[in-house]
């Protein structure tokens, strides 16, 4: 789902260079949670905004969904960013003047579809983040956690292929944390790709994978659980095994 290789970014001013990311290797494959964690300045934005496509790198290779963005003007990384990829981020990001249909309308709009296929989308989000019966409320009239689920239905309704999560849980009490989580891995359980950033020690290990960055490189890799593509490539084996053996 997402290959990155040999990838670098430098920030260049007249007076200093600083080295965001150097040599940076990581394969997520479809159907994981991953989670990546790593002090601050270790490179953990600068990993997201170009798995976002929203910066460019310098050098190395950046394969999303087998399709190498390298060289991409900004159109075409535009649409590939709507085809493939949904946000959730740390402060919601919600319009206040608009209820939660309407919030969660605004991308698809932007997408260019009709008004009947956004109002199934939109209703089905918010039915799958447990908000159905709350469309036409307005932000400030949810918990903090509600709202966090309704930035979720957001990302949900454009149908990504993979989720970026940028601390999604920082805003949030513990309780409300651990319910967000909850949710985001019943996602995970329906095919969708997700790749968390968090400083919850909590959180991290909950996920199948927990990837530490520091000084721009992956320095730990450690698998908790079969991701849902092992799972259907080993399922696919056993199944071979069985008729060879018939």
């Amino acid at each position: 789902m997402l290959r990155m290789k040999s990838l670098s970014k430098v920030y260049r001013t007249h007076l200093i260079e600083t080295h965001a990311l150097r040599g940076f290797d990581i394969h997520v494959k479809e159907g994981e949670f991953v989670t990546v964690t790593g002090p601050s300045g270790s490179g953990k934005t600068t990993f997201l905004n170009i798995a976002g496509l929203l910066e460019d790198f310098n050098d190395g290779d950046y394969l999303l969904d087998g399709i190498n963005v390298k060289g991409m003007n900004d159109n075409a990384r535009t649409r590939l960013r709507n085809e493939k990829l949904g946000f959730i981020f740390q402060g919601f990001n919600l319009i206040p003047d608009l209820n939660l249909f309407d919030n969660v309308d605004v991308p698809l709009r932007y997408r260019g579809l009709n008004a009947t296929e956004r109002k199934d989308r939109i209703e089905a989000a918010l039915a799958q983040v447990g908000l159905a019966s709350r469309m036409k409320h307005y932000p400030a009239e949810l918990s903090g956690g509600q709202q966090q689920r309704v930035a979720i239905a957001r990302a949900l309704a454009g149908s990504p292929k993979l989720l970026l999560a940028d601390e999604p849980t920082g805003n949030l009490d513990t309780q409300m944390a651990r319910s967000v989580m909850e949710l985001l891995e019943e996602i995970n359980a329906k095919g969708t790709t997700i790749l968390m950033v968090t400083h919850d020690p909590e959180l991290a290990v909950r996920a199948q994978r927990n990837v530490h960055i520091i000084d721009g490189q992956v320095s730990d890799l450690v698998r908790k659980m079969p991701s849902l593509y092992d799972a259907k490539a080993e399922n696919s084996a056993n199944a071979v095994d069985r008729s060879a053996v018939a």
